[in-house]
């Protein structure tokens, strides 16, 4: 039992050379030195945690920026393309608003429409809406006035010239419209 405390003596001996510092001999200078030196460790640690906080804000902040960037992006993209399709849709506005003379028109017409609504289903799915026109109260944001009769008091639109779309609730193309009085405000 008496080589017991001379085992333990190497082991304290060998955690002491591990130590940065040379310890005093005093063990009151020894307790004092490790306490100041305790201290001067936490008050690092707590900046390396405020700095690797701040880090962490950083960059949550750069995914969160990335992402919005890269959705923006892709809205900017499909904006385009639905964007370049529009004409299309109008030829077959066009296309549909013609009247059959005959069967075989009537059934051609048939596929053409059946197609124009492919099409506007497809685009539909992808956040593109129809801005409403006729009767409705003129809006400058989404309705662009290309006649006027008379000098409405209260402009409503009375007619739709060529078709105006939203998409994601922005205004893609405005509607291009034919704005009168409104019949039910006006004296007469």
């Amino acid at each position: 039992m008496a080589d017991r405390p001379t085992d333990a003596a190497p082991v304290a001996e060998e955690d002491a050379a591990e130590l940065p510092l040379l310890l005093p001999e005093d063990p009151a200078e020894a307790r004092d030195l490790l306490a100041a030196e305790l201290s001067v460790a936490s008050q690092d640690a707590q900046a390396y945690l405020e700095d690797l906080k701040r880090v962490a804000a950083d960059f949550d902040n750069y995914r969160k920026r990335t992402q919005r960037e890269l959705t923006e992006n892709v809205e900017r993209a499909s904006s385009r393309v639905i964007a370049g399709l529009l004409p299309v849709l109008d030829s077959f506005d066009l296309a549909v608003a013609h009247e059959p003379a005959t069967e075989s028109e009537a059934n051609l017409l048939g596929g053409v429409n059946g197609t124009r609504q492919q099409l506007i289903d497809a685009l539909a799915k992808e956040g593109l809406e129809v801005i409403q026109t006729v009767g409705e109260v003129f809006d400058p944001e989404i309705h662009e006035a290309v006649t006027m009769s008379g000098n409405p008091e209260h402009p409503v639109v009375v007619g739709e010239v060529r078709r105006g779309y939203l998409l994601g609730g922005r205004v893609l193309r405005a509607a291009l419209v034919a704005v009168g009085e409104d019949p039910l405000t006006a004296d007469g």
